[in-house]
């Protein structure tokens, strides 16, 4: 978890949308092991509010991963999944997409055509993202903080800027991810390339 003054502006920036903030409540509520909402649910939100979007402005799901390495079967994950369905209301029940990060490393290299290790948590997984300004999660805590992980930092994020995540390097859908965010968001800065 980051504390900084940039932690601290991005979650006024979230607390300012109540989708989000709903979706937030929710997932706590469900109590997932090692839960986040991540990825586009929260650099949209900054960036809409950093252009004078609408905040919920190309907003298409909610990523909420959780962690739970202790049953790595489909069947497993499904009933978080089809919980967090039954919980959230509309439309969040069909645009808040669960998964757990313990099980990615058994899809990610056929879906991607790229090999990925297993992790050992949720906040790990940020470390994976295509871009440092996508790795972006945050948790609703039990005292209503809202904590953040950002293993990048938050520069990017705050600047509108894309670049391949250093660890993982270029990847084979990165230019796509550009071009769909450059699509809603003609202000970013690509660099890296």
């Amino acid at each position: 978890m980051i504390q900084t003054d940039q932690a601290t502006r991005l979650v006024a920036i979230l607390r300012q949308s109540p989708n989000l903030m709903g979706v937030l409540t929710t997932a706590r509520a469900l109590a997932m092991p090692d839960w986040r909402v991540f990825s586009g649910a929260v650099y949209q939100t900054v960036w809409n509010h950093l252009t004078g979007r609408h905040l919920d402005h190309g907003i298409k799901d909610y990523d909420l991963g959780y962690f739970d390495g202790s049953d790595l079967s489909y069947e497993a994950e499904d009933v978080w999944i089809k919980l967090a369905a039954k919980t959230f209301e509309a439309p969040f029940c069909d645009t808040v997409e669960v998964r757990n990060q313990a099980r990615v490393h058994i899809w990610f290299p056929d879906h991607f055509n790229e090999p990925y290790e297993p992790l050992t948590s949720t906040d790990e997984a940020l470390t994976r993202f295509v871009a440092p300004t996508y790795a972006v999660g945050v948790r609703l805590e039990g005292d209503d903080q809202i904590s953040v992980a950002a293993p990048f930092g938050l520069e990017d994020l705050f600047s509108m800027t894309i670049r391949p995540n250093p660890l993982r390097g270029l990847s084979p859908g990165f230019e796509r991810t550009v071009v769909s965010a450059r699509n809603r968001w003609p202000e970013l800065t690509v660099a890296g390339l």
